[in-house]
């Protein structure tokens, strides 16, 4: 239905448009029979203007879609033949500006979500909701956890495993198969590419002569007023640094044994060898280990909220009417009444947020960028030319109808400044 009304819009406006110019294109004829007497020589400038500016942007507006009359004119159907640009393009401009991750912190303080989830937990209909979905997947389990010899393997299977994991040794052992064949190298290699690909950019280069130049008047006020053309003495400052940077990176690349090689190579291993021997090291991580483990408080937390789950849900299973889901309906809202009461902990729960933007923001943003490009580049030329069509034709042709009253307005202006000047 939608594709239908964008349809009979553009074809009405392309109608009215062509029109236009058909009218003057015969009110010219009409005016120039008659020789230019009296009014038809006004009437013949309004029409020669207006047609030319007709079918100027006739052509104009043609050329953006497809070739004029079928001639293929250099730098016509420009959509059809820029798509896979114009995707890039597209793509590029969604993640830099709309999933930039300094524009989605702003949205997501702006946003407060937050205040926003202590408003939604807090609502009866929504902590039904939610207290109903826990119940229902908490049930579905209740009969193998509930079992004593289960929750007995479960405690003292868990508990010898975590008191028994090596966590130094085994982030060792890990970083050392990663090592292995010095596959840790292509870390390297993969950074120096990224490293050299950014200098070799406008945007690198233009920040490395400004830092130059404000060097250079901070530093050596003296010899700067001597400099007749700063710019550009920053800018060849820059790209000569540029070209050192990348040479010694292109060095680096090229020799397998070079000294910066060697550097990495001897920090990751005795990194490595850190974490399997240096009882410091080891101890700290161990620490680390035993403090989120056998944290007495996190532990009675999580038993007694195991332990009210389990005679919530054996209760509601022996009750013909459910009394667990008002139970949890109430810890929910409760959970929003405490999230909207505490400032402290609303804005520790933000702050969370925010760094999972900043963490996982980057990736995100570059596959939705890659999916977007790739899928506008699978669509055929002459749908997706049609689809632009359809979304902004209609109004192009407004430019067709203006430059074509326009151009009729301009011609009588400048055949009354001929009189004039005559």
């Amino acid at each position: 239905m939608c594709v239908d009304i964008r349809k009979r819009a553009l074809i009405r406006n392309k109608t009215i448009a062509t029109g236009l110019m058909i009218g003057a294109a015969i009110l010219f004829v009409i005016a120039r029979l008659q020789k230019g007497h009296g009014a038809w020589e006004w009437v013949a400038a309004f029409a020669e203007a207006a047609m030319v500016g007709a079918l100027a942007d006739w052509f104009a507006v043609v050329a953006l879609f497809r070739h004029p009359l079928g001639v293929p004119i250099p730098h016509t159907a420009i959509i059809r033949n820029k798509k896979d640009a114009i995707a890039g393009n597209l793509a590029s401009f969604i993640r830099d500006k709309f999933l930039a991750s300094d524009t989605l912190i702003a949205k997501l303080r702006g946003y407060n979500p937050a205040e926003h989830l202590a408003a939604y937990l807090m609502s009866r209909d929504n902590a039904a909701g939610l207290a109903r979905g826990v119940t229902r997947l908490c049930a579905d389990s209740l009969d193998f956890i509930d079992d004593e010899r289960v929750q007995r393997l479960l405690r003292g299977a868990l508990g010898n495993r975590i008191d028994g994991f090596d966590v130094s040794t085994s982030a060792g052992t890990v970083l050392e198969a990663l090592r292995k064949d010095n596959r840790h190298q292509i870390v390297l290699d993969d950074l120096l590419r990224r490293c050299a690909g950014w200098l070799a950019s406008e945007e690198a280069q233009a920040r490395l002569a400004t830092a130059i130049d404000d060097m250079c008047a901070k530093e050596y006020p003296l010899l700067v007023a001597f400099i007749p053309n700063r710019d550009k003495f920053a800018r060849g400052a820059g790209e000569k640094i540029v070209k050192r940077i990348n040479a010694f990176i292109q060095e680096v690349n090229a020799d397998p044994g070079h000294e910066v090689r060697y550097r990495f190579d001897t920090a990751v291993t005795g990194f490595i060898a850190r974490l399997k021997s240096d009882p410091v090291l080891r101890d700290k991580v161990e620490a680390i280990k035993r403090d989120v483990v056998h944290n007495q408080a996190i532990s009675d937390y999580a038993q007694s909220i195991g332990t009210d789950l389990k005679n919530w849900l054996k209760s509601d299973l022996q009750q013909p009417q459910s009394q667990v889901q008002e139970k949890i309906a109430a810890a929910v809202a409760g959970l929003g009444a405490a999230l909207a009461h505490n400032r402290g902990l609303k804005d520790s729960l933000n702050e969370h947020l925010e760094t999972l933007v900043l963490h996982y923001g980057d990736t995100l943003r570059t596959a939705i960028a890659g999916h977007i490009t790739g899928t506008m580049q699978q669509w055929e030329s002459d749908d997706y030319t049609s689809e632009i069509e359809l979304s902004i034709g209609s109004d192009l042709q407004f430019i067709r109808m203006n430059g074509t009253l326009v151009g009729g307005v301009i011609g009588l202006l400048l055949h009354g400044v001929s009189l004039l000047l005559s």
